[in-house]
């Protein structure tokens, strides 16, 4: 036991409080620091466990709903809330966006568990009368054909032909099966007219502006309510929808980006030819309808996106927004770029892994989104602590892909190009663990003046000169 200087032993603690006392503000920065490093150790440590979390791919069906429900709940709850006007004021389809694809999640979350199928229709059907609203509707024009321009119209048929899906097909779903019906004619008719008119496989989403993902996603739908249709519709029309589909896929064959052989990102609204290179934005989000149109063109299509617009950075393995050897700025489409990542990108491309069978790029995808994740109320988890539904609304659509397509896209011939470096995660670690060593440093640096000196070192009592 200490000793006070020619006095009896010091009880235990005495000269700590005593030091606290003489130093308040001192040690109320000793505190401060300590708490602080043990949140970046828990901050840290939950980095690198989440950083860990099995893709959509490994979940398998029911463990991917189970794991998506949290968020769909949060998502839900703040759309209800007026998050979809509150993104509409960040970007023009925000409130569409939003909306569209939580229906979408919602689907695939009840065709990845049917034990959810009841819950999912109700959402997913409420999420398109969103989109059927005055608030859905307003950004874009009425007059377009199809009616209020391709991007509605293809986004909202493709969530009307999944919620047709999930209720057991047409029979189960007469009367929404009717509609799309009329819906799918309405998108055939406008690509007949605009390649008998200026040839071009693209419509217009505003007047004068055409982008070629709106008209993916619309053709998609075609696609896909004809088969969910299956018998319930007319053979003459089917076939007739399978000969537009046929002459749009040529058309957009002539009109590809010539540096990369994708599909552009903009065109020409009146003649479909390229007014801009390929992107990775447009890119990973066309990605996920190709399939319903042609799965073979698809799988090569994504083998050459993957080369084109993988990360330049083995410690990041996300999505350029712009090609290999070429840079550009972020706008509304890409998001801000980080060393010429796009965020946005990065989070759907997460769902094309995971729709053409790619494990290793949804592992990576996984690992590197996750971290992000934050808890939001006990039933409720949300990316980014929330502040973006629409970043959450993405990363669902992505993390509920195989819902849309149960049975992977077959790869192409010759494969895949090379999985990103599983050592990825290495860089992230020991940046985390310099983080956490330099807090303790400082708790300890702050602490230890408080602390009585040790027998034996300069300032005990053993050092000091008795009078």
């Amino acid at each position: 036991m200490p000793r006070a200087e020619n006095g009896p032993p010091t009880p235990p603690g005495t000269a700590l409080r005593a030091a606290v006392r003489r130093r308040p503000w001192r040690a109320a920065g000793a505190v401060l620091a300590a708490l602080a490093a043990v949140a970046v150790t828990a901050l840290v440590g939950t980095g690198w466990a989440r950083a860990h979390t099995p893709s959509p791919l490994e979940q398998g069906g029911p463990r991917t709903a189970a794991a998506a429900e949290p968020h769909l709940r949060f998502l839900g709850a703040e759309l209800r809330g007026g998050a979809g006007e509150r993104m509409q004021a960040l970007f023009p389809e925000g409130y569409f966006f939003t909306h569209a694809l939580y229906g979408l999640s919602r689907a695939n979350s009840g065709t990845l568990d049917p034990g959810r199928r009841e819950e999912a229709l109700a959402e997913a059907r409420w999420a398109l009368d969103r989109l059927d609203s005055p608030a859905g509707t307003a950004p874009f024009p009425r007059e377009a054909e199809p009616e209020y321009g391709v991007f509605h119209a293809g986004w909202s048929t493709y969530l009307l032909a999944r919620i047709v899906e999930l209720a057991g097909g047409p029979e189960q779903a007469p009367q929404e099966a009717r509609r799309l019906a009329a819906d799918a004619e309405e998108i055939a008719a406008a690509f007949d007219a605009s390649l008998a008119g200026s040839g071009s496989p693209y419509l217009a989403a505003y007047p004068g502006q055409a982008w070629p993902v709106d008209s993916v996603a619309a053709a998609a739908a075609l696609a896909r309510a004809d088969r969910v249709l299956g018998g319930a519709q007319d053979p003459e029309r089917a076939e007739a929808h399978a000969a537009t589909l046929d002459a749009w896929s040529a058309a957009v064959r002539e009109r590809t980006d010539p540096g990369t052989g994708l599909i552009p990102h903009r065109v020409d609204a009146e003649t479909g030819e390229p007014a801009g290179p390929a992107r990775g934005s447009s890119q990973a989000l066309l990605l996920r309808f190709l399939p319903d149109v042609d799965p073979a063109w698809a799988a090569e299509d994504y083998r050459a996106f993957r080369e084109e617009f993988r990360s330049g950075h083995a410690w990041a393995p996300g999505v350029r927004e712009f090609p290999a050897g070429t840079g550009g700025a972020g706008d509304v489409d890409s998001g801000p770029l980080v060393l010429g990542l796009s965020a946005s990108a990065s989070a759907v491309a997460l769902g094309d892994a995971v729709v053409y069978g790619d494990g290793p790029a949804a592992a990576a995808l996984t690992g590197l989104g996750e971290p992000l994740g934050a808890a939001a109320g006990r039933e409720h988890r949300a990316y980014l602590g929330g502040a973006l539904p629409v970043g959450d609304a993405f990363m669902l659509w992505s993390r509920t892909a195989a819902g849309e397509h149960p049975d992977p896209v077959p790869p192409p011939d010759g494969g895949l190009p090379a999985p990103p470096s599983p050592w990825w995660r290495l860089p992230w670690q020991a940046a985390g663990a310099a983080v956490t060593a330099a807090a303790w440093w400082g708790a300890l640096r702050a602490v230890r003046p408080l602390l009585p000196p040790r027998p034996g070192r300069p300032g005990s009592a053993q050092f000091r000169t008795v009078r």
